[in-house]
């Protein structure tokens, strides 16, 4: 359960770092239609993957989850939702003033950047690595998300 958490939250970082570099291009950008942007963004690969699974917990076993299953849905879904609260803080602070719109967002890109290298090395180190070996697989790990926020961002999400 504690792994599938895991993949929903890289999978949200990288959504959410798409989300958040493209907006960085968008003109006449305010500080609530980014806010507006980032929620609806997390709000809804949160409730899609709510129905999914409920959707598919009802063909495989003949109901929609309930207590326990429900809860380890939510749990495991739940990081969908978390990955909008660092780029609307960003986003808040600059519009409070402490930061510029642009610089927020660019920050908030960066901050999930370096979530996806952590992450990378933490594995690395897991699985038995060197210390060095460790980094190496969080540079890839860095290098595929990089890629994949491009791709994203190249077909418009």
């Amino acid at each position: 359960m504690v792994a599938e958490n895991l993949k929903e939250q890289l999978y949200a970082t990288l959504t959410v770092m798409a989300v958040t570099l493209g907006l960085t291009r968008a003109e006449h950008l305010s500080h609530g239609s980014a806010a507006l942007a980032v929620t609806a963004t997390a709000l809804g690969l949160w409730l899609a993957t709510v129905i999914a699974d409920q959707q598919a917990h009802n063909v495989v076993y003949g109901a929609l989850a309930r207590g326990a299953e429900l809860r380890r849905l939510l749990y495991v879904s739940g990081p969908l939702l978390g990955c909008a609260l660092t780029p609307l803080l960003l986003i808040g602070l600059s519009a409070l003033g402490a930061l510029s719109l642009t610089a927020a967002l660019y920050t908030s890109t960066w901050l999930g950047a370096a979530a996806l290298f952590v992450w990378g090395c933490a594995g690395g180190l897991r699985m038995g690595a060197s210390r060095l070996a460790a980094v190496v697989v969080g540079l890839l790990d860095l290098g595929v998300g990089a890629v994949v926020v491009v791709i994203k961002l190249a077909s418009g999400h």
